[in-house]
Order: C-alpha cells, then sequence, then structure tokens
C-alpha cells in the first residue's frame, strides 16, 4: 500500500480548512445580506407607552420565589412564581413576566427536585441568585413542562395566574429559549391579536413564516446565536423577515438580534444582560436591558 507524501497531505488539510472557512464567512455574508436593506439604520420607532400605571408602585427590595408543585393548585402545570417585596402588604396591580424553559428542563413538576429545574435559567435564575433588579416590580413566573409548550393549555395557565394574582393585565409579558422560544412564537401564531400579552421575547426558536399576520400588533424583539446547531439561525431571521415584509400597517417593527460565534446558550448572555453590544451590527443591537423593553409595552 502506498501512502501520500506527508507534505502533499498537508496541502489537502490546509485546502479542507481553508474551504472549511470560506462555508463559515460564506453563511455569514448571507446572513448579513438578509438585512443589508433595512437593518444597520433600522432603529425602533414604536410608540412607547406611558408609565403612569406602574411607576409608582412600591419599591422591590427583595420578594419571595416559591414552589407550586402540579396538583397544588388548579393550574395545568407545577410552577415557581415570585412576588415583590411589597405585594402582599398592598393592593397594587403588577406586571407578570412568564418565562418558558427549553426542552433539557422538561419534567412533571409534581416533586420539588423536578421543578427546580426551572430555577437554572431566565428572570427566575437571576432572582435566585439575587440579581433581579428590573426598573419596575413584577410578578415572575416559570412553569414546568413535561411536553412541548402547547399554546392551548399555556392560555389557560396564563388565565389561572390573572385569576390568582394581581396582575396588571396590560402588561403581560412571554418569553421563552429554545423549546420555550418555539412556544414563546407558537402562542401568539394561534392567538393573533386575542393573546394576552403585551410584548414577546423570543429566544433561540422558530416561528412559522406563514403566521406572520399574527404579529402585526405586537412588540417582538428575538435573539439568536449565529452558530446554533440545535435550532438553526434562520427560525429567527426569516420569523422576522416575515412580519417586516408584510404589506399591512405595522403597529410595532420587530427587532432581531443575533450573536456571531455564538451557538445555542445565547439566553444566558441575553437573560443576564451580559451580551450588551456583542449582537451583529447589522441587525437591532442589543442596546438595553430586555426587561425594560418589555415595560415599553402595554396592551391597549
Amino acid at each position: 500500500m502506498k501512502y501520500l507524501p506527508i507534505y502533499l497531505m498537508c496541502i489537502g488539510l490546509t485546502f479542507i480548512f481553508a474551504l472549511n472557512a470560506c462555508n463559515k464567512s460564506s453563511d455569514q455574508a448571507n446572513i448579513e445580506e438578509e438585512v443589508s436593506e433595512e437593518s444597520p439604520d433600522n432603529k425602533n420607532k414604536d410608540k412607547v407607552t406611558d408609565y403612569s400605571d406602574i411607576k409608582n408602585l412600591p419599591q422591590d427590595t427583595g420578594g419571595e420565589q416559591l414552589a407550586y408543585l402540579k396538583g397544588s393548585t388548579t393550574a395545568s402545570y407545577g410552577y415557581y412564581a415570585y412576588t415583590p417585596s411589597a405585594y402582599h402588604q398592598g393592593t397594587e396591580q403588577y406586571p407578570l413576566i412568564i418565562s418558558l424553559h427549553g426542552a433539557g428542563k422538561r419534567g412533571d413538576g409534581t416533586n420539588i427536585d423536578d421543578l427546580k429545574k426551572v430555577l437554572w435559567l431566565g428572570p427566575s435564575n437571576l432572582i435566585k441568585k439575587g440579581e433581579w433588579s428590573p426598573s419596575y416590580p413584577a410578578i415572575v413566573v416559570a412553569p414546568l413542562t413535561s411536553t412541548n409548550w402547547e399554546p392551548k393549555t399555556l392560555h389557560q395557565f396564563i388565565e389561572h395566574l390573572t385569576n390568582t394574582y394581581r396582575v396588571n393585565e396590560q402588561r403581560i409579558y412571554l418569553t421563552g429559549n429554545s423549546m420555550g422560544g418555539f412556544g414563546t412564537w407558537n402562542y401568539i401564531q394561534e392567538y393573533g391579536e386575542s393573546a394576552n400579552v403585551a410584548a414577546i421575547i423570543p429566544i433561540c426558536g422558530k416561528g412559522n413564516p406563514d403566521l406572520a399576520h399574527q404579529f402585526t400588533n405586537i412588540p417582538v424583539w428575538a435573539f439568536h446565536g449565529v452558530d446554533d446547531n440545535t435550532v438553526d439561525v434562520y427560525g429567527s431571521i426569516n420569523m422576522v423577515k416575515a412580519i417586516k415584509e408584510l404589506e399591512v400597517d405595522m403597529t410595532y417593527t420587530p427587532k432581531l438580534t443575533l450573536y456571531p460565534g455564538v451557538g445555542h446558550d445565547c439566553w444566558t448572555m441575553t437573560y443576564d444582560g451580559s451580551g450588551m453590544g456583542q449582537g451583529n451590527p447589522n441587525f437591532d443591537a442589543f442596546d438595553m436591558s430586555i426587561y425594560d423593553w418589555l415595560f415599553r409595552y402595554k396592551k391597549e
């Protein structure tokens, strides 16, 4: 058996590495081309709501985050719920932020060790670590599911929360990562304008561009890692692009932030804010707290 000379093997390997690098550069160029006609100058010009309904809420100096096992309430999920420090001393209504986990945290929520999975990501994780300090106090809920996030079940769960807590129903916000990102998109795709949420933040999820018309009256800010090998980045790109291309008067302009060189876990840097300033400049900048962005909107 004959072997190739070492120098020929080196040349071959160099060619393969160069080809892979070119493919990656080509992919990045294609992604940048997606918004080259509209994005670097694209600024969010949406009307910002007034804050009169939340500006006088008592300061949150650190509330409590409690577990509710599945079966212990009428809710369809087990969940953790955080209430601000002054919640039990007054009658005020608070914004509600609901965070949906990904497939890796699935469980039935009937025991506490299972339910604790939801505390390892999102706003609930910031609360757990004592790092939760949004500009306005809010109720924060993290449910646990053993299946995909079904829109109708999620809708019933939101109704449970509004019946259980003093929720400002004009200020219900939904976010989720990976499977939770899919669930966030799917909820609006199912309910459209009748969805009882004021704004959404889907992270590394995927929407259905054929249902883009359901998003004409809801603020969207999507996040995705360019090198995501679990959920392709075009799951977010194509969805946001489809919403922007609707031939109707848009109430809100959807936003999309992409992280170059980042894989599937782009939610940590989004939820804790450490990804600010790291987005592709051809897309929407991550230049403000996502929680402050949510508070810009309320459902009329």
